[in-house]
């Protein structure tokens, strides 16, 4: 099963929940994509599959510079994973395939 698309997801972080969308673009074993929500966009990057248990790195800009640390499963249409913010630590992601 693909798991190619866009996700509507929303992530717990403290500054409230943090509504994006996110697009999976695979290419075998890896993946491209980008995380658009109202504090902008950001690549999904360095994005490796196993399974259907995905991993990325994003480069946060705003509100201030951070490397953020993705990790995702994807059963069906939902997605189920955390987002590792350094200092700020794990924050629930959730979604669901548009």
């Amino acid at each position: 099963m693909s798991i190619d698309g866009s996700y509507d997801c929303v992530t717990k972080s403290p500054m409230g929940d943090q509504a994006s969308v996110v697009t999976i673009v695979t290419d075998g074993d890896t993946f491209t994509g980008k995380n658009e929500g109202a504090m902008g966009s950001m690549e999904l990057e360095d994005g490796k599959i196993d399974g259907n248990t995905l991993t990325w790195v994003m480069n946060m800009t705003v509100p201030m510079p951070m490397k953020l640390e993705g990790t995702a499963t994807i059963e069906g249409d939902t997605l189920t994973g955390s987002v590792n913010a350094g200092a700020f630590g794990e924050m629930a992601m959730t979604g669901t395939r548009k």
